[in-house]
């Protein structure tokens, strides 16, 4: 059943879908900056003694960054505008990647934690996610999954250019480049299209079940944490593939070219089934959808460890893309279903920290791993441990949804 509320009029325009779109621009090239150190990771963990827990760790951090930097900088753009924090934002990123390729290890972490991500993406993804959900109250879950599709479209399309850039120029040069790139064109963008949004009611979709004593009979903060520890789970297993895809295929004797085209076709059909995702979700909610996405992701992370030859990592990829996509839009509508859009600048950046924090210990713990075993196996039997964890977590929330919600009554 659709979510919409009967008989207010709606806020949505064609406006709504410009800016909707706008925002998706300005992700997918923002999301950009970090593919380059995963499509050169192998060449700059030759730089620091062989270790690809270094770049490992670089990506990580940027994960971590993005997410806790989306919480002050949600926090920013409640006050001055997003218009003002994505611009200073892209200027950010350009400044990180150009820090990243000083050659020390401290200034690609520090490139890659503080400027790409904290400064950087952190004032446009959490903002974002905040931003849109206030142009739109029919389609909410179509338009989320829009957005969120721009670390995907950032994956499919990136990292072949980068594998020619980084072989042509150098991975250094390829991040001074894509710096500069960033600013031209977002800092234009921001400009012209990001206004003031239109004002919403203050709960969301499903008010019946967002008193502001209770979520679902419990505690609201309650249910929060229990959010938040099962973004953190299933983001483990999400991020492993997505940062070492590439040096998988490469230690399989697949060509570095093949592994970064197997990443776009895993980010490709992410994007394309996150739409569906949402247009699911709008019809049966965010929680259903995100169980039903993370049971379908740990199908397919059991799959990679099982799957050697390329043309069946090509298939697993594409499996993989198809499940996760929709789990993060997922989780934001079911936030804005269950509180008070007031508390939705605070309460979405939060989240998204977990699931950054998520991405980012999924990320290193594959290198940790791998270093260690030298071989992503234990890397992805961890992954579909973390997502088995994760499903126990939703499902008490699905059937705690279900056993309160009249229509199940």
């Amino acid at each position: 059943m659709m979510h919409e509320r009967i008989g207010v009029p709606s806020v949505e325009t064609r406006t709504s879908w410009i800016i909707a779109t706008v925002l998706l621009v300005i992700l997918a090239l923002s999301f950009g900056a970090p593919w380059i150190t995963i499509v050169a990771l192998k060449l700059i963990a030759a730089e620091s003694d062989g270790l690809r827990e270094v770049p490992a760790l670089a990506t990580s951090l940027g994960w971590l960054g993005f997410g806790s930097g989306g919480i002050a900088m949600g926090y920013v753009a409640e006050r001055i505008g997003v218009r003002s924090t994505v611009i200073m934002g892209a200027m950010m990123v350009c400044i990180g990647l150009a820090l990243s390729t000083g050659g020390e290890t401290w200034q690609l972490y520090v490139g890659q934690g503080l400027f790409v991500g904290f400064f950087g993406i952190g004032a446009m993804n959490a903002p974002f996610y905040v931003y849109v959900s206030r142009w739109f109250d029919r389609r909410r879950g179509s338009a989320l999954a829009l957005i969120s599709s721009g670390s995907y479209v950032a994956g499919a399309v990136w990292p072949p250019i980068f594998e020619r850039a980084v072989a042509y120029a150098g991975w250094r040069q390829t991040m001074l480049y894509y710096g500069l790139f960033e600013v031209a064109v977002v800092v234009p963008l921001a400009a012209v299209f990001l206004r003031p949004p239109p004002k919403l009611p203050p709960f969301g979709a499903l008010d019946a079940m967002s008193a502001t004593n209770t979520v679902m009979g419990w505690p609201p903060n309650f249910v929060f944490v229990l959010l938040g520890a099962a973004g953190i789970f299933c983001c483990i297993p999400m991020a492993m593939p997505q940062a070492h895809l590439p040096a998988f295929c490469s230690d399989l004797g697949i060509l570095a070219s093949h592994g970064a085209a197997m990443l776009s076709v895993l980010l490709g059909t992410a994007f394309l089934s996150r739409q569906f995702w949402g247009w699911v979700a709008d019809r049966v909610g965010g929680l259903e959808t995100v169980l039903t996405g993370s049971a379908c992701q740990m199908i397919a992370m059991t799959a990679f460890m099982f799957t050697q030859d390329e043309v069946g990592l090509f298939t697993v990829s594409a499996a993989f893309g198809l499940g996760f996509a929709g789990i993060i839009p997922a989780y934001v509508l079911a936030i804005r279903e269950l509180y008070p859009a007031a508390q939705a600048f605070w309460r979405i950046p939060t989240f998204l920290l977990c699931s950054g924090g998520g991405m980012a210990l999924g990320g290193w713990l594959a290198g940790v791993l791998y270093d260690h075993f030298g071989t992503y196996a234990p890397a992805f039997a961890a992954g579909v441990g973390a997502n088995a964890i994760n499903l126990a977590i939703v499902g008490t929330l699905v059937f705690r949804h279900r056993s309160r919600s009249p229509r199940f009554a």
